[in-house]
């Protein structure tokens, strides 16, 4: 059966940089949660991530709110893999030549296996928050039932769309190609 990984931002190192909330032409903030809903989005004006603190660049990291940000060498092997289940959005980088983008990762699958999770616990009436009722409220130690993905090689999780999850060949793609800032984790 296939191996699955949640890929995340490698936080170890000290002297690296931290990209901000995403921001356009005029410094208005962009709404965040557009990244994590499994959909095309169509580009608009130049947005662009404030950094701070500044730091080492990173080819693979993950701003404020889980908005996946990578250089273009990234961009590059997934072409190269013919990955298609993502859009790349291009972006820019206080301070840093690109050229960047905004890994959107445009699936969405119902696959979190409760069982095996570390811990779990869904939203309930009592919490005051209606519209969230039934919902993850907290996924730790995730893991997911491989039977549910399919062919997908990156996605992220129903209901608990903070997390990026890859196969296994895209994982081993990624560490062959030596881009920094990547952590695995398997899901």
């Amino acid at each position: 059966m296939n191996r699955f990984f949640d890929l995340d931002d490698d936080r170890r190192s000290l002297d690296r940089w931290h990209l901000r909330s995403p921001v356009d032409e005029h410094g208005q903030k962009i709404d965040p949660w557009q990244f994590d809903e499994g959909r095309r989005i169509e580009p608009w004006g130049t947005t662009r991530f404030p950094v701070r603190p500044d730091g080492r660049e990173l080819d693979f990291t993950m701003a404020a709110f889980s908005i996946p940000v990578v250089h273009g060498r990234v961009v590059q092997l997934f072409e190269r893999l013919g990955i298609q289940e993502v859009q790349f959005l291009p972006v820019q980088v206080d301070g840093h030549e690109g050229p960047w983008f905004i890994l959107n990762p445009l699936r969405i699958i119902r696959c979190i296996d409760d069982a095996r999770c570390r811990e779990v616990h869904y939203w309930k009436p009592e919490d005051g928050q209606p519209e969230k009722v039934g919902q993850y409220r907290v996924v730790s130690g995730m893991r997911i039932d491989p039977a549910k993905v399919g062919d997908a090689r990156i996605f992220r999780p129903w209901g608990w769309t903070v997390a990026l999850i890859i196969s296994e060949d895209l994982k081993e793609a990624l560490e062959r190609e030596g881009l920094t800032g990547t952590n695995f984790t398997e899901a």
